[in-house]
């Protein structure tokens, strides 16, 4: 069976389980923070999510901003038994502020975490903070916390957390991504120039494609981009927020292509 069909399945067949609720936030623009305990897993890993709920009228952001986001920040340092935590994010939407394009979301969000554990038979204790913008006329960041004990005893999943990993972006497998072609020059006045040409079928109607270099000190400006039959064509900027020189690996360089139909999720590029 297709995993996505799976999990489909699964969210209609499972009763819902019993959130833990996190400290309330005294931040405008948030109506609910929660972290969802989830469940262990077979292979001693486990899975839970952060559960936001934003008030109306208010977004906060993906990975990958934009321009005017906020990137999300985690901080798990306080956790235990936890050797990795996962972020899985489900598939944003696109929306424009001030003539500038940005990713997010709006009403709410499900962030599932993957943690693997040191000892996946014992408890998890899952201490963290998240800082994100969230948005309305202004973008403000709120700091938020959290802390849960995840008991191994748990198996059952939750189908929160169930249709938020349903509604991640295709696999490049799973869309039908035939290849990814990168060509890299130098920028007049400074940084690099990247031109991606993605074999693959059209996601539906307008394609977004938002491009990750992997490293957190390069910005990536908004790619113009278009579509010529069977390939969708990106261009964008790489800047070293510093200033400096800057090498780019395109084994690292993530693009997201999100349409109205589906959103794809593609790792690396050849030359």
């Amino acid at each position: 069976m297709h995993i996505r069909t799976l999990i489909a399945s699964l969210v209609l067949a499972l009763a819902t389980v019993a959130p833990t609720i996190a400290p309330a936030s005294d931040t405008t623009g948030l109506s609910l923070v929660e972290l969802r305990p989830g469940w262990r897993m077979a292979d001693g890993t486990h899975m839970a999510a952060l559960h936001i709920v934003l008030e109306p009228g208010w977004k906060t952001y993906w990975r990958a901003p934009g321009d005017v986001g906020i990137p999300p920040q985690f901080d798990w340092a306080g956790s235990r038994n936890i050797h990795a935590v996962s972020t899985n994010w489900p598939t944003p939407v696109v929306f424009f502020e001030q003539g500038m394009r940005s990713v997010g979301y709006q009403t709410e969000l499900v962030i599932p975490l993957h943690l693997t554990a040191q000892n996946g038979g014992a408890d998890m204790l899952l201490a963290g903070e998240m800082q994100i913008g969230i948005c309305k006329d202004i973008c403000i960041p709120a700091n938020l916390s959290f802390n849960a004990t995840l008991p191994p005893n748990v198996t059952r999943p939750d189908p929160m957390i169930a249709a938020a990993l349903a509604d991640r972006p295709y696999s490049a497998r799973e869309a039908g991504v035939q290849s990814v072609v990168c060509n890299i020059e130098p920028a007049a006045d400074g940084g690099l120039i990247l031109h991606a040409s993605i074999d693959m079928p059209p996601a539906g109607g307008t394609e977004y494609v938002v491009v990750e270099a992997g490293n957190p000190h390069v910005w990536v400006a908004e790619p113009d981009s278009h579509r010529n039959d069977g390939t969708l064509h990106a261009s964008t900027r790489l800047v070293h927020v510093e200033g400096g020189s800057f090498a780019l690996n395109r084994s690292d360089l993530r693009f997201t292509v999100i349409g109205d139909a589906r959103a794809v999720d593609i790792q690396g590029c050849t030359p």
